[in-house]
């Protein structure tokens, strides 16, 4: 429960990029989920600072966010101020190859970029839906290239708010879709990336052919988070749902996807509810003949349903 005297502050400090008491679903690329007591929207790193000062002065907890990509919210909403970053979105070249993004940058201004100027080592990106910021946290990437590959450094706020640090690569300790060394409930507003000099040509057609590679193989055309589960070592997660014959198994609105068998999607009017009931049962199954119990790479945040 958010007070008066914070719902005030807050709405001070930000104006009309606070809401209280919304719904979690139009910040999901799921399109599920419950309300949240408060959701933020700073434009800056020094909104960001502010906010989190706020948070602190209120005893509030916060949830970081960028566009709600791998990232399930469950049907009780969450509890505090949901940080949105989208909209820290300044992206710019920099000395010495390497290239400066907020958090709030989309892959796909990323990519426009990399193709225009003719800056290579991103293009492995091309199609990761969601911002810079979730794609560090969370180390995405495909099998033979990953965000830590690439990141020469991250520009942090800690969770109090009181100071911004930039953390070079040796800080930062990377592993399978995930970003460790960081104090619970920091906010990384920036990315320092690595890139080289190319062709623009040469750029824009390795993004084309890993856009059409995700086009052909990924159910784009409906609401999902993206990979459920991680890749076990050594095999594929959408192999072995799909062995464990679980493609196209639906539980409400919710559906393993006919196309990638790694995907939920919302086929209209699912809950949370829905979507942790077929994780479930695709972890039962796979592990009830592979012997291999599938770890969640989707983010679950928030209460249940009461």
């Amino acid at each position: 429960m958010i007070t008066d005297e914070a719902k005030v502050a807050l709405t001070q400090l930000l104006e009309d990029r606070v809401r209280f008491d919304a719904p979690m679903s139009r910040h999901t690329s799921l399109r599920i989920g419950g309300v949240a007591d408060a959701i933020a929207s700073p434009a800056s790193p020094l909104e960001v600072e502010a906010l989190l000062r706020a948070c602190r002065r209120f005893g509030l907890s916060h949830t970081v966010l960028g566009n709600g990509f791998n990232t399930l919210v469950l049907d009780g909403g969450i509890e505090g101020v949901v940080i949105l970053t989208n909209k820290l979105r300044l992206l710019e070249e920099r000395p010495n190859s390497s290239l400066r993004a907020q958090a709030g940058v989309s892959h796909a201004s990323l990519m426009r970029l990399c193709g225009d100027k003719g800056l290579a080592g991103l293009e492995f990106g091309a199609g990761i839906p969601g911002t810079v910021g979730g794609w560090v946290a969370m180390n995405a990437g495909i099998g033979v290239r990953e965000a830590k590959d690439v990141v020469l450094g991250v520009e942090v706020v800690s969770p109090t708010g009181r100071k911004r640090s930039h953390l070079g690569r040796d800080a930062l300790h990377f592993s399978y879709r995930s970003l460790r060394g960081l104090a619970p409930g920091s906010v990384i507003v920036s990315t320092l990336f690595a890139v080289e000099l190319s062709e623009p040509s040469a750029v824009k057609e390795e993004v084309k052919r890993m856009l059409d590679k995700r086009a052909g193989t990924q159910p784009l055309d409906v609401p999902s988070c993206g990979s459920v589960f991680k890749n076990p070592s050594g095999d594929y997660a959408g192999r072995l749902i799909e062995e464990a014959g679980l493609k196209g198994t639906s539980h409400g609105g919710a559906q393993i996807s006919p196309v990638h068998a790694n995907f939920i999607a919302n086929t209209g009017g699912a809950t949370a509810s829905d979507v942790l009931a077929l994780i479930a049962e695709a972890q039962r199954i796979v592990k009830q003949q592979s012997g291999i119990r599938l770890q969640p790479e989707v983010r679950i945040l928030g209460r249940e349903a009461a």
